[in-house]
């Protein structure tokens, strides 16, 4: 498992939270999804066999966020 850590634009409501949380994970391979609004951040652990930090910036791009960067965590 990987971490991806995802720095959002603005996110202006609490809906744009669980929006985004839900469409993450929704993802095949993707768990511990945590969107931190204030912080506009989204974080999540992903199995690198089944998806990647990358589709998972895809999705959230594809409800309507922008994705400023992606940093991802190797697991040891």
């Amino acid at each position: 498992m990987a971490k991806a850590i995802l720095q959002l634009g603005e996110l202006t409501c609490p809906s744009c939270l669980t929006k985004i949380q839900k469409g993450v994970e929704n993802q095949d391979g993707v768990s511990n999804v945590k969107v931190l609004f204030n912080a506009g951040k989204v974080r999540a652990d992903f199995d690198e066999g089944k998806t990647s930090a990358d589709k998972i910036s895809d999705v959230i791009t594809d409800l309507g966020y922008e994705v400023k960067k992606v940093k991802v965590k190797e697991s040891k």
